[in-house]
């Protein structure tokens, strides 16, 4: 997912639902890994080729929203604690409604005023 092109990709979408892209996917990490990355992100890849990916190439995979056989995960804490309530990403349950939190505390700070 490179976010400076969403635009012109005409959104943001998973990847690797289309076929030719599960196939560029699965070439380009293997060319990655044979250049000498150490580790590759995977973001917003379907979780079936994110699974495929990381059983085939000898470096680590560390995902944001690709499902859970990633190597590693990668979780925006804003997301995790609700910072955002008019964005949830779709593979995050916010566990904290932070952003009613601080907006109650701000009224009652001008309330004290």
């Amino acid at each position: 997912m490179l976010p400076q092109h969403v635009r012109e990709e005409g959104g943001y979408h998973v990847k690797g639902c289309r076929e030719e892209e599960h196939q560029a996917l699965l070439v380009d990490a293997a060319a990655l890994a044979e250049a000498g990355a150490f580790a590759i992100v995977l973001e917003l890849v379907t979780p079936p080729v994110a699974k495929e990916i990381t059983e085939q190439i000898p470096i680590p995979t560390i995902g944001i929203g690709s499902g859970p056989d990633c190597d590693g995960q990668i979780l925006v804490t804003h997301d995790l604690v609700g910072t955002y309530p008019w964005f949830t990403p779709r593979h995050v349950k916010p566990r904290l409604n932070a952003a009613e939190l601080m907006r109650r505390a701000v009224e009652e700070w001008r309330k004290s005023l």
